[in-house]
């Protein structure tokens, strides 16, 4: 459970470091996902929009306290070899049984996660508990957006083997909270979803397969850049703090053309899906 004991030793203010997508962005992907849903099920949402909001990074936050929230947010394919997803079973019982739950939980479980958080929903929509389904909803959100940062894939997930610590919060933070106002995060409507596990397994090994054009392209505009110019000092609250420069972002985010972009309008439509979903099986209550 390395990333947990990364926030251990190197403290809170650490947290965006192995955190996908930043509290920024996670606040962002549940609110936006909740305009994709259905006459139905939006009023309900929309009337509860703060509180699913501001409980998008309860799942980071967590991490503080319990030790085995970390896993629940990355699943390092590249772990099993050179095809991860013909060599992993979906199914949890037939995973553990190939490479032992010890295993599973080291190295990540976020497909798995989803799906439990899926039918924790459903269970919540039957009995009409409406804290339930709040909490379970900005959790699933939380997870499901998780799986759409491609460093969530992978055991390179802040570049610390290839020279490049740091690009995690470079992706998920930085950018987005310079530019994510100039996105388009229209995502459409949000759809039913025959397999939840499926479509968890789905969403990773999309990631997974940007997960080299992530660090490749850094490592390639890093040694393109002016070394003076990739950092600047930064105001993060109250304090001015050492970051990537808005012209390196700028840079970095132009190289993956639209990634970032993309990435989090996926994340919007499948946070608003699995709700939807979760809602459908349950009867549409």
């Amino acid at each position: 459970m390395k990333r947990a004991i990364v926030l251990s030793l190197s403290g809170i203010g650490l947290i965006l470091l192995c955190s996908s997508w930043g509290f920024f962005a996670h606040y962002r992907i549940n609110k936006l996902a909740v305009y994709t849903l259905p006459k139905g099920m939006i009023g309900f949402y929309k009337s509860n929009i703060d509180y699913i909001v501001e409980h998008a990074v309860s799942a980071d936050k967590r991490r503080y306290v319990d030790s085995t929230e970390a896993p629940r947010h990355f699943f390092d394919a590249d772990y099993y070899g050179k095809k991860p997803w013909a060599a992993m079973p979906q199914k949890w019982k037939d995973a553990a049984k190939k490479y032992t739950a010890d295993t599973l939980n080291k190295y990540g479980t976020v497909p798995w996660t989803i799906q439990y958080q899926y039918y924790k929903l459903v269970r919540a929509f039957k009995a009409h508990d409406t804290l339930a389904i709040l909490n379970t909803s900005a959790n699933l959100g939380h997870y499901i957006a998780d799986a759409h940062v491609p460093l969530h894939l992978t055991i390179n997930y802040n570049g610390q083997f290839t020279n490049q610590t740091g690009i995690h919060a470079l992706w998920e933070s930085r950018i987005p909270e310079l530019f994510a106002d100039k996105y388009n995060l229209k995502a459409g409507k949000a759809r039913y979803i025959e397999n939840p596990l499926a479509e968890a397994f789905r969403i990773c090994r999309a990631s997974f397969k940007s997960a080299d054009t992530v660090l490749r392209f850094e490592r390639i505009l890093n040694k393109s850049y002016p070394p003076g110019k990739k950092y600047s000092m930064v105001l993060h609250g109250k304090k001015e703090v050492k970051d990537y420069s808005e012209a390196y972002s700028l840079a970095y985010q132009k190289a993956l053309k639209g990634m970032i972009e993309r990435q989090m309008r996926a994340s919007i439509l499948s946070v608003g899906s699995f709700w939807y979903s979760a809602w459908v099986d349950a009867g549409q209550p």
